[in-house]
This record gives C-alpha cells, sequence and structure tokens, in this order.
C-alpha cells in the first residue's frame, strides 16, 4: 500500500504537470477570448462538444481501461501485448465508423442552425479538419494513458508537456495569422502533438507495429471500460448543447457566450482535480483488495481531495473578479456575478469524481452507468426548470444540485461495495 511519502511524490509530480496542462488551457482560452465576442464563443464552445463527442464514439472512451488493464496486465509482456491489440482493434473499427457518419453529418447536417454565425462552408471545411484532429487526440490519449498504467511517470509526464505546448503554439500562430477559420484550428491543434506522443510513447515499449503482429487479441475485459466511457463523453456533450441552446433562445447568443465563460472555470478546475485522481487512485484499485485495505488508502485520500478542493473553491470566490478579467476579457465581466453558485457544484464534483474512479478501477459497470445517465437527465431537466424560476441562476443551480446528488449517491454506492475480504 503506498505510503503517505508515496502520495505526496504522486501529487505533486501530477499536479505538476497538471498546472502546465491548465498554463495551456488557460493560453488557449484567453487567445480565443481575446479574439472572439461572447457569442463567437459560445459557437466554439458548441464545435467543441461535437468533438468530443466525436473522441467519444472514435475512441470508444476507453482511456480509463487503457490505464488500468494496462496497469493489470504490465507483469505478463504476453498478456499485456493482447490486451493492447485487442483495444488498438476496437478503436480502429470505431473511428472509421465514426469518421464516416462525421463525413454524412458534414452535408446533411443543418450546420446554420447548430453553429449560428459561421458561413456552412466553414464549418464543413472545420469539420473534415477534425477527422485527423480527432485521430491524433486519440493518440495523445491513449498513449499517456499506458504510461500511466506501467508507472511511467516521467514519459506520462512528457507526453502532456509537449503536445500541450504544441498546442498552445499551433492555437497562437494560426489566429495570429488568420490562415485558418478559429473552427479549423481548434479542430487542428492536437495533430503535431500526436506525432510527438507516439514517439514518446514507442520508447516505453508501446510499439503499434509490435501490437499489430501478436497473435493474441483480448477484447472482451474492454467492454465495461467502453460502457462506462462511452456514455459519459457523449451525453455530457449532448447535455451542454441543450444548455448552450437553451441559454441562447431565452437570454440570447451573447448570453450563451456568458454562460460557457462561467462552465469554461468548472472545466479548469475539474481538469486539475481529475487528472491527478486518474493517476492515483485508477492504477490502484482492485477488486482483491480488502474492505479495510480499501478504505485505509481511500478515506484519506478523499479527504485530501474535498480539502484541496475547498481551499480552490474559496480562492476563486474571493478572486472571481480578477479571475474572469485573467481568464477571458472585459466583455465577459458578466460572469462573475454566476460564478458562486457554479463553485458549490464544482466543490462536489471533485469528490464525486474520485468516487466514480473507484467504481470504474472495479468495472462495476451497472452502477456507475446508473449514476451517469441520471446525473446528465438531473443537469438537463434543472436547467430547463431552474431557466424556468431562476433565470440566469437557473444552468447554475442546476450544476450545483446535480453535483451534490451525484456525490451524495456515489459515497452510498462505494460504502456498499463487496470487497475480496471483509
Amino acid at each position: 500500500m503506498p505510503s503517505n511519502s508515496n502520495y505526496t511524490k504522486l501529487f505533486a509530480g501530477s499536479g505538476a504537470v497538471t498546472l502546465f496542462n491548465a498554463l495551456r488551457a488557460f493560453a488557449i482560452n484567453k487567445l480565443l477570448a481575446v479574439f472572439l465576442p461572447p457569442a463567437m464563443f459560445a459557437c466554439v464552445g458548441q464545435f467543441l462538444n461535437f468533438m468530443s463527442i466525436g473522441q467519444a464514439t472514435s475512441s470508444l472512451a476507453m482511456q480509463n481501461g487503457w490505464t488500468a488493464l494496462t496497469a493489470q496486465s504490465k507483469n505478463s509482456m504476453d498478456k499485456l501485448l493482447g490486451v493492447w491489440h485487442g483495444g488498438l482493434r476496437l478503436t480502429t473499427f470505431a473511428s472509421m465508423l465514426t469518421f464516416f457518419v462525421a463525413i454524412l453529418f458534414c452535408f446533411m447536417a443543418p450546420l446554420e442552425v447548430l453553429l449560428p454565425g459561421v458561413p456552412t462552408k466553414l464549418a464543413q471545411a472545420a469539420i473534415l479538419f477534425a477527422l485527423p484532429g480527432v485521430f491524433a487526440t486519440n493518440i495523445i490519449t491513449i498513449t499517456a494513458a499506458v504510461m500511466n498504467g506501467l508507472g511511467e511517470n516521467r514519459k506520462w509526464a512528457l507526453i502532456n508537456m509537449v503536445t500541450s505546448v504544441w498546442q498552445v503554439l499551433w492555437v497562437a500562430f494560426f489566429l495570429y495569422t488568420g490562415r485558418l477559420s478559429v473552427l479549423s484550428i481548434i479542430a487542428t491543434q492536437s495533430i503535431v502533438a500526436g506525432i510527438f506522443a507516439a514517439q514518446i510513447a514507442s520508447r516505453a515499449g508501446f510499439s503499434i507495429k509490435q501490437i499489430w503482429k501478436t497473435v493474441l487479441d483480448t477484447r472482451g475485459p474492454w467492454m465495461s471500460y467502453i460502457l462506462m466511457g462511452i456514455v459519459p463523453m457523449v451525453a455530457s456533450p449532448i447535455v451542454l448543447t441543450f444548455m448552450r441552446t437553451t441559454i441562447a433562445n431565452h437570454f440570447g447568443c451573447d448570453a450563451a457566450g456568458i454562460w460557457q465563460s462561467v462552465w469554461k472555470v468548472s472545466d479548469f478546475l475539474f481538469m486539475a482535480m481529475s487528472a491527478i485522481l486518474t493517476v492515483i487512485i485508477l492504477p490502484r484499485v482492485s477488486a482483491n483488495m480488502s474492505r479495510g485495505e480499501f478504505f485505509r488508502m481511500f478515506n484519506p485520500l478523499l479527504l485530501r481531495v474535498m480539502g484541496i478542493s475547498l481551499v480552490m473553491i474559496a480562492v476563486l470566490y474571493f478572486g472571481r473578479s480578477i479571475l474572469v478579467q485573467v481568464l477571458f476579457s472585459h466583455a465577459y465581466m458578466g460572469a462573475v456575478d454566476y460564478l458562486p453558485i457554479q463553485l458549490v457544484g464544482d466543490f462536489f464534483r471533485a469528490g464525486g469524481f474520485a468516487l466514480a474512479l473507484v467504481l470504474i478501477a472495479r468495472a462495476e459497470t451497472k452502477a456507475f452507468l446508473s449514476v451517469e445517465t441520471g446525473s446528465e437527465i438531473l443537469l438537463a431537466v434543472g436547467t430547463f426548470a431552474g431557466i424556468k424560476f431562476l433565470e440566469f441562476n437557473g444552468p447554475m443551480a442546476a450544476y450545483a444540485f446535480e453535483n451534490f446528488c451525484y456525490f451524495v449517491v456515489l459515497y452510498i454506492l462505494v460504502w456498499r461495495l463487496k470487497w475480496n475480504t471483509p
């Protein structure tokens, strides 16, 4: 069982990489906020939701599986190669189907409605450019997850840091030169970074050529991770699209951009906590643990997570005016009034994610999917009802309530899990 000093090192190491990724997200977000008005900023968020759905369906959202199954099989090279072979084959088939559907979507969907203010030809070009962009993003995600599972923390960190630098440089260069539309820039930002990620992973033994030559093809263990990954990764962008569209219809496109900026703050917080927790929890939780071993490991960790989350929330609450100016621009200052309620939801979201990772690591598929599906429905319904009663505060209140319920339900489920021994 990892000691407190080991946890401190893991927190420090993964925290440093997360800080680097946060700087990348901040830089890209700041560039977009400076160059774009709120209405177009909301449109970019809509396009990113479409890309998220494409990434989920093409990769089958198996990144947690790549980490967990790699960690479980790393002591047997033959078994490990078979698991990797099965995962790559599933991803390849899913990517081919996703790209075919995306091409049909490009020419058949009402893009002028889904992406208001963007010329149809530019929207079509962005979707086509997104296909190699999604492929590259999948490479980055898979290789980083595999390095995490192998315990190659330096290579995991290097993949994250190198890809972050390339993405910022890509977005900055094309925004300043104007050689691509904003949506096309977002669609292609991961292409060069994906090449570097593949090269770094190959040095740790994750060689695609070697994996494809492997005779063993293990696909069975992937199924539960596919379900647990793809449902939230598809459902969440759909719900966010519904929320953004509902807000725009009630309050206008600029108001949707203000809401988008509020949501971005939550994204930054979640990115920081989820990256750290995934590195710490997924490779270490298994059904072979005893109940006592698990709670000795997890309870102190959950308390740390909630404590760190509380400190971060407090800092952001008191510095929210400065935060909005730094992250965005003066055009987004309206977000300051709506951040407090959103931050309440962020507090519970961190703890809820830690609990959800336990279900993922244990492959508790039914329980995880039930909670995820219920929470997304609750958020959508809560947004619609919240706007009726609380107007523009409605979506933020719905988010806070949804995450509180998510945390409570998951805590009860984790407490009732059956372990190897009492």
